[in-house]
């Protein structure tokens, strides 16, 4: 069955991107990853009506309605939301848009356009969702659009009668992100976490019931990955976990909303609008019991303002936010949270600027559980090695949860030699390296149903605060987990190719710290006021 789902969705994805194909001769990548993902969100929306008024008419409790009654029922907005599913007035049906555009003298952009207006003025929770782009001056897209409307029709597109069109359009909505974001390059990364990592980090993070909350959330991956967790591990999505996201970005927040609705959430969860968290956050009163973030790396020229009472710990540079990501999700914890962040290697190491004093300060105040050094290439969009922050409020046993007692302890793996190259240029972290990496945490907090924990020399190791405080609160985990151990001729057995994969991303570290040494160097020297230069008097 599961084959069956993943040939059906490859399948409906394959010919979608080729139909993107004569868009892309007409606007950049940015542009045309709101085309489709703006028509995948309407086609989901209109089917989900679809379906939702064919059961309407065939419940036997319509029988015996007279015909002018059942057409009030039939047009009655609550009758589809309260199983979830939006309004859709008629200007904006599928069947209604597709008689339109068979009239080759309409506009195919104004038409969509209005379907999409008419689909937010219905819905208060999808007002500002769709981008209105389909109709744009000057650029000839009638022939593209009409093209890519038929093919959302089709029914392998559509899941017609076989499943569920939040798990065909959900799956469909994820693989374009992805694609895009490869497309995009750096841009990418601003909106796309890498399925592995998401996978990472919301399986170390294991959210259960609660509250769970994403600072910059992009286009909502991470949030949607905790409640496919919550479904894999048979809890209630909407009623064991409530979801909470924030996002700078207005076209992001767009595709998270619209990610978020195809896949059957609720799209108030992102806000009714986007603004910078560690500018303005908007859920001030919010104690998360998980947070979730994906910060973009090192990021210069944040919104600081020194009397921020999130800066608890320090105030951070205004060259890197990565402390003040770290101080934001931990001021969004609550007596027991737990939160897991994804930042570059630098943040592990870095003494300037007063960062070292806050990463001494955060792990003398017990909330690091746990640092994970990833392998390189995972981020499309960036060379920089990046490292998981695992944070927690509270790392007793808990009382009745009856965890392992880990104060005063921090979890150190070195999994730099996992994954797997896809390609030359992209490393993805397969069930086994996922399962090892969550599994080696789970064990060590002692949660239920976990192995016994055990020290592997090389991959994982668990450190007392003494030892960390004697290497100056330096946590890469390279220092601490030692070497694994070799039997006698292994050593020479290591694949040329892997040695040079290995090799290149050692280099590639070294790089990044060269140029986060830089920078730091360049933020110190714009505070030195050097005297102007005169020339010297006289002979």
């Amino acid at each position: 069955m599961q084959h069956r789902k993943k040939a059906a969705a490859e399948t409906a994805a394959d010919l979608l991107w080729k139909a993107t194909d004569a868009l892309r001769g007409a606007v950049d990548a940015a542009q045309y990853k709101e085309f489709v993902l703006a028509l995948l969100c309407l086609r989901y929306v209109s089917f989900a009506f679809e379906q939702r008024r064919r059961q309407i008419i065939g419940s036997p409790d319509l029988a015996d309605v007279p015909e002018n009654h059942r057409q009030l029922i039939l047009d009655d907005p609550y009758e589809y939301a309260s199983e979830g599913v939006y309004w859709v007035p008629p200007v904006a049906r599928w069947d209604v848009i597709a008689e339109r555009l068979r009239d080759p003298e309409c506009d195919a952009g104004e038409v969509l356009d209005e379907a999409v207006r008419a689909v937010m003025r219905e819905s208060r929770d999808l007002t500002g969702a769709f981008p209105t782009v389909f109709a744009m001056p000057g650029v000839d897209l009638d022939r593209p659009l009409r093209g890519l409307f038929a093919l959302l029709g089709d029914d392998r597109v559509a899941g017609a009668g076989s499943r569920p069109p939040r798990d065909v359009m959900g799956e469909l909505y994820e693989y374009f992100v992805a694609r895009f974001a490869r497309a995009e390059g750096r841009r990418g990364g601003e909106f796309h976490t890498p399925a592995s990592v998401a996978r990472l980090l919301v399986g170390m993070v294991a959210p259960r019931e609660g509250r769970i909350h994403d600072p910059c959330c992009g286009t909502g991956g991470l949030l949607i990955q905790a409640r496919k967790f919550i479904e894999t591990h048979g809890g209630r999505p909407g009623r064991d976990l409530r979801i909470w996201g924030q996002e700078l970005n207005q076209r992001t927040w767009q595709l998270a909303k619209m990610n978020f609705t195809v896949h059957g959430m609720d799209p108030a969860a992102v806000g009714d609008s986007w603004s910078d968290t560690l500018a303005e956050d908007r859920l001030p009163d919010l104690k998360a019991d998980y947070v979730v973030a994906n910060p973009p790396f090192r990021m210069g020229g944040w919104a600081r303002d020194e009397r921020d009472p999130r800066w608890r710990f320090g105030v951070p540079p205004q060259s890197n936010a990565n402390y003040a990501w770290l101080q934001h999700v931990i001021s969004k914890l609550g007596d027991r949270g737990c939160g897991g962040v994804v930042l570059s290697n630098g943040s592990m190491t870095s003494n300037q600027l007063g960062e070292g004093s806050i990463r001494a300060a955060l792990v003398e105040s017990d909330l690091v559980a746990c640092m994970v050094a990833l392998p390189a290439q995972l981020f499309t969009h960036t060379q920089i090695p990046a490292c998981v922050w695992l944070l927690a409020k509270d790392k007793s046993s808990q009382g009745t949860v009856r965890l392992a007692d880990r104060r005063r302890e921090v979890l150190f793996i070195d999994a730099r030699n996992l994954g797997t190259l896809v390609g030359r240029a992209e490393r993805v972290l397969a069930e086994d390296d996922l399962a090892a990496v969550i599994g080696t945490y789970h064990a060590w907090r002692g949660t239920a149903d976990a192995a016994s924990y055990r020290d592997v020399g090389g991959f994982c190791r668990s450190v007392g605060l003494e030892e960390i405080r004697a290497l100056n609160h330096v946590l890469t985990p390279g220092r601490y987990v030692g070497t694994s151990e070799v039997k006698d001729g292994e050593g020479d057995r290591e694949p040329i190719q892997d040695r040079i994969d290995r090799t290149t991303r050692d280099f590639y570290g070294l790089l990044d710290e060269a140029d986060r040494l830089e920078a730091d160097i360049r933020e110190q020297l714009r505070g030195v006021h050097r005297a102007p230069w005169t020339p010297p008097i006289g002979p």
